[in-house]
């Protein structure tokens, strides 16, 4: 029996999403869709063979029809979501952020919690890229002894005209701090934010930005938000260990000798980058739903320790200086 999964919002992650869900993993088909943009959710339903356009979210959670849902809305309409579908105990997975503000994740968890089981899953597709997963494999393995110190680079060749210099840390650097807890094991226990030369290239946006994180077991990372490089899309990240190092490889797909010079080829965008994450993404969350299991991959109080992260960065950002991250013990539903 195939999954029949309901879509809020078809922006462009929405539409991303739909095409992998929609008879895809295990027979799923997609059934609702709602958006904001009513006439946008209509053509999008248009396009699918079982999909109605439904007039709200609210109502999408509701149906009959849906059995898990797909949250890839503006963020401030997340909370809301994701509460009615905990409440009508239906699997959900979210795009990141979880939501916009660390208390608004609290209520999240807390419903969760008080419902005695784990109903949501939080997008962060880094944990499903075959070169993160056989990063961690490496870690995780002794291959390298114990982990010291990362280095990481977030790389955008440009962002649109309404990206903040806040979006840095909520909207770009967030993927970092995911990864960076998922890949050791560890909360992260502090962060600062350094502001070095701006580029001219960034208009009147701060970028590109430093970011140190502590790490409970005493691991430094180092982040560069770079989000105006214009040369692609690129993410980096090496560990260095007792013992030697590992880091992504070049996930260039082919490399070119000509003219003098070798060179390969950079993704154009986040799309290019990690479709096949989305792909194996979305294909075990629908495994785990089919099966009745629990979310395997990040769950809501990971989406709330990463927010919680982002918000001392952000402190950082503002004031100067390490800022500590206050994060209270895990519930244990999560453990």
């Amino acid at each position: 029996m195939g999954l029949d999964i309901g879509v809020i919002g078809v922006g462009m992650i929405g539409q991303e999403h739909i095409r992998r869900l929609d008879g895809g993993p295990r027979g799923s088909r997609v059934v609702a869709v709602a958006d904001a943009d009513a006439e946008r959710a209509a053509t999008v339903a248009a396009q699918l063979p079982a999909a109605k356009a439904l007039p709200s979210g609210e109502e999408l959670v509701v149906s009959d029809a849906v059995d898990a849902v797909v949250i890839t809305s503006w963020g401030p309409t997340h909370e809301p979501y994701v509460l009615a579908c905990i409440a009508a105990g239906k699997p959900v997975f979210c795009e990141k952020p979880l939501a916009t503000t660390q208390e608004a994740c609290r209520r999240i968890v807390d419903a969760e919690v008080a419902a005695g089981r784990r109903l949501v899953q939080v997008g962060f597709n880094r944990r499903y890229d075959p070169a993160h997963r056989a990063l961690k494999l490496a870690v995780d393995g002794g291959a390298i002894g114990a982990p010291l110190l990362a280095h990481c680079a977030h790389r955008n060749a440009s962002v649109p005209a309404h990206y903040t210099r806040d979006m840095s840390i909520a909207d770009t650097a967030i993927h970092e701090i995911d990864e960076l807890r998922w890949l050791f094991g560890q909360e992260i226990v502090a962060a600062q934010v350094f502001t070095p030369r701006r580029s001219s290239r960034g208009g009147e946006l701060q970028d590109p930005l430093l970011v140190l994180f502590e790490l409970a077991d005493g691991v430094l990372a180092d982040v560069e938000v770079s989000v105006n490089v214009h040369y692609g899309y690129e993410i980096r990240c090496e560990v260095s260990g007792e013992t030697g190092t590992a880091e992504l490889a070049d996930p260039a797909p082919v490399r070119l000798r000509r003219e003098g010079a070798v060179a390969g080829l950079v993704p154009a965008d986040w799309r290019e980058r990690f479709a096949l994450s989305y792909d194996v993404e979305l294909r075990e969350w629908v495994d785990t739903v089919v099966a009745g299991s629990p979310p395997q991959g990040p769950g809501a109080w990971d989406g709330y320790a990463a927010q919680v992260v982002s918000d001392a960065a952000l402190q950082s950002l503002h004031s100067g200086g390490r800022v500590a991250v206050e994060l209270p013990a895990r519930p244990e539903l999560y453990r």
